[in-house]
């Protein structure tokens, strides 16, 4: 894709939408084209615009965030969906993705990884923020065998984050093979580092070498 990602944004709290207009506008390689505040104004806007993605919130008034992510996909399948909510309930989850979702992140999320994950859907992957993810893990696996669970109180996304440490791999491989911000790595790394007592990458190999992790 040539030129800036040219995307959409729809949330019904007028503060939030603003702010993530100002946010992601001001980004070189993304165009904020329109704005709305439901689901049938972003149908209307996507339909006028044409643009690249959609940023699109699950709570909204004459149609939430799954019903028009069904009729964007039917209606305009060549628009990445990208959901932005508080919400990581499994059931939503799934009506999100199942609606067309490529991609499902919250709203703590920063500019870097809400850009990386409209980049990411615009370009056919999928890319789900870490806390949806180990939900998602929960729900189709609610029974783990007791060798699956991890060790220490890791996160599934901080299991794979120490496998690819284990590898060789340095924070911004990382980042850019999970389609994370350095920073979002950073902070998983040093939450590796805390419950695993691994004072640098080398003892965090060594401990990811004892529990098999790699």
């Amino acid at each position: 894709m040539t030129g800036a990602l040219r995307v959409v944004i729809a949330d019904d709290q007028t503060s939030v939408r603003e702010g993530l207009v100002l946010l992601l506008d001001g980004l070189p390689d993304i165009e904020v084209v329109g704005s709305a505040s439901d689901g049938e104004q972003a149908l209307r806007v996507v339909a006028e615009q044409r643009p690249d993605a959609i940023l699109l919130d699950l709570r909204m008034p004459v149609l939430d965030g799954i019903g028009a992510a069904r009729r964007l996909t039917a209606e305009h399948p060549d628009v990445a969906i990208v959901v932005l909510t508080t919400y990581i309930d499994e059931h939503l989850v799934l009506d999100a993705l199942r609606a067309g979702a490529r991609s499902y992140i919250t709203k703590d999320a920063d500019r870097t990884d809400i850009a990386r994950a409209l980049h990411a859907a615009a370009g056919g992957l999928v890319v789900v923020d870490p806390r949806v993810n180990d939900t998602l893990l929960a729900a189709v696996s609610p029974v783990l065998a007791p060798a699956a669970v991890p060790p220490d109180g890791l996160t599934q996304r901080e299991t794979e984050i120490l496998a690819l440490i284990a590898r060789g791999h340095t924070n911004n491989e990382i980042a850019g093979e999970l389609y994370l911000s350095i920073h979002t790595v950073k902070t998983h790394v040093n939450r590796i580092f805390a419950k695993t007592g691994s004072r640098d990458r080398a003892a965090a190999i060594c401990y990811a070498r004892d529990h098999r992790i790699a």
